[in-house]
């Protein structure tokens, strides 16, 4: 047995043990590496970065896709831009949307991941509303002339949101994965200062995921309609027992409390 060290910031590291080593290869884009650990299950890195834990999972996806797609609750054309695990595809697709895009820019990732995680996308791959699109994430809403009511950036990258905005339908929402914001503040506060000038209302959600070292994990969220994100429990809960989704984390409670940030986060940005 051997052990994969994530250095994450100058002064801290953390250390998982590989039990069973099942995949690594340098593709085009990255390096990629699968194996199992006795406590987390599979566990996929993308250039010696941990991404995704079969143990973890749940708790990132489920809260990136739920959140949006049932405070908007009509939504009907999402777009994914990354998550190439599958994981956010397949809690997309218990909504009744009519048509997912999921735009990732390497193709090994989606093979890896069907083959090596399996339970991270259970199928989704094969939905019929889904179309896969190989490519850049900021090249595609650049380019593209489809309008989404649910943009969800399930990646690392930034977008320029004013591209962004241009492919979101009126009233529609963006989240955004922002990283731990205890050790990363600066993530929150560029993120703030770049979606402010472009949305009426942009704020940040969270969730505490054990594989992502040093507490809350921040989704940034942005939209025109400021009610959104202010509906009580009770409305979002008959939204959600209506469609009678199965979760393992996401509650309607949760939904509306992962809204009340600690002061820490609070500070990372201006609240007007």
């Amino acid at each position: 047995m051997s052990d994969f060290e994530e250095t994450l910031y100058d002064s801290v590291a953390q250390k998982f043990r590989i039990d069973k080593l099942y995949f690594e290869d340098k593709t085009e884009h990255q390096h990629l590496m699968i194996f199992h650990n006795a406590a987390l299950g599979r566990v996929m890195t993308l250039d010696g970065v941990v991404q995704t834990t079969e143990a973890d999972e749940f708790v990132y996806h489920e809260m990136m896709a739920h959140v949006p797609l049932l405070a908007h609750e009509r939504a009907e054309q999402v777009l994914i831009i990354g998550g190439g695990d599958g994981g956010m595809l397949r809690e997309v697709i218990k909504h009744p949307v009519t048509h997912v895009t999921q735009v990732e820019i390497d193709l090994s990732v989606v093979e890896m991941a069907k083959q090596y995680l399996p339970n991270h996308s259970a199928g989704a791959f094969d939905d019929p509303r889904l179309n896969l699109v190989i490519d850049d994430g900021m090249a595609f809403v650049q380019n593209t002339d489809q309008q989404f009511d649910v943009v969800i950036v399930d990646s690392t990258d930034p977008l320029g949101p004013g591209e962004v905005k241009r492919c979101l339908n009126p009233g529609g929402i963006v989240v955004t994965q922002n990283g731990v914001a205890f050790f990363q503040p600066d993530e929150v506060t560029q993120t703030y200062a770049r979606l402010r000038p472009h949305f009426n209302d942009v704020s940040f959600y969270t969730a505490a995921i054990p594989t992502y070292y040093g507490g809350l994990m921040t989704f940034g969220w942005a939209t025109d309609n400021t009610e959104l994100r202010r509906q009580s429990s009770a409305t979002i809960a008959t939204r959600f027992e209506r469609l009678g989704i199965d979760t393992r984390f996401y509650t309607p409670d949760v939904h509306v409390g992962a809204f009340a940030l600690p002061r820490y986060i609070q500070d990372c940005f201006d609240r007007d």
